[in-house]
């Protein structure tokens, strides 16, 4: 007799299960704009994301990593909205498969490379020359702080003699963190990522060392449009330019 009863009772909860999971499970509602971002712009855009968030009274969702990981993880179909790179390699990528709003290409800042070590105040580019312990660099294979890094070694004939002594961050920010931390005395990271360490103990790359750190942002096919380009606005207005020039970056105009 009990059986049926199971049966009816198992019946309804299958039938309701979706409903339930919706309930709890987390979602992405309308008023929700997702990010990707490059892990060394993160610091900036999550105070510009709080700051038009509460301004346009939604939720800005960031998602940080390599600009290399994103640009595999949004060619795989990931859903975001928005994608800030630190290059502008990747974003003509999507471009070229098109996976971009057509026209939305455009640079928000440019990066700036540092030699950096908590431990030395003395810091030169000869110091590059003459030091023989190991490197922290980013990937440059994924991050483009770390191409330029390479290609800083390779302009002083040093890529070669380093080899074996690099330790390579999936993405800047792990590369600084293996500094930070002590493991690795000397590293190539962003200016960002060092302004509140005192200014001798870091020094800026030359730029003409490396080709141009030209971080570029692109709205993405399957994003919510008219947000998402009143977010790529925000970014772009003379207040967040400024903003981001305080942070770092050389601003875009």
């Amino acid at each position: 007799m009990g059986r049926p009863v199971q049966s009816k009772a198992l019946r309804i909860i299958l039938c309701c299960l979706p409903l339930l999971m919706a309930l709890v499970s987390p979602t992405v509602n309308a008023d929700t704009l997702r990010v990707a971002v490059a892990a060394n712009f993160k610091p900036v855009i999550d105070v510009l994301a709080e700051e038009f968030g509460q301004k346009h009274d939604i939720k800005v969702l960031v998602s940080s990593a390599s600009s290399g990981i994103l640009y595999n993880q949004i060619s795989h179909g990931a859903p975001f909205d928005l994608f800030l790179s630190a290059d502008d390699e990747r974003p003509a990528r999507l471009e070229l498969n098109d996976l971009i709003v057509p026209g939305s290409r455009e640079t928000y800042a440019y990066g700036r490379l540092v030699l950096w070590s908590p431990s030395d105040s003395h810091l030169t580019l000869k110091t590059l020359d003459d030091y023989q312990g190991r490197l922290a660099i980013a990937n440059p294979a994924l991050a483009p702080y770390g191409l330029a890094a390479q290609q800083t070694l390779e302009k002083m004939n040093l890529w070669q003699g380093y080899q074996g002594r690099l330790v390579q961050g999936a993405s800047i920010q792990q590369a600084w963190q293996f500094v930070a931390s002590g493991n690795v005395s000397l590293g190539l990271v962003a200016k960002a990522q060092v302004l509140d360490e005192p200014e001798n103990h870091w020094l800026e790359i030359p730029e003409e060392y490396h080709a141009p750190i030209r971080q570029e942002l692109v709205l993405l096919k399957q994003s919510k449009q008219p947000l998402a380009k009143t977010f790529r606005d925000f970014l772009l207005s003379d207040t967040s330019q400024a903003y981001i020039a305080s942070q770092g970056y050389r601003p875009a105009k």
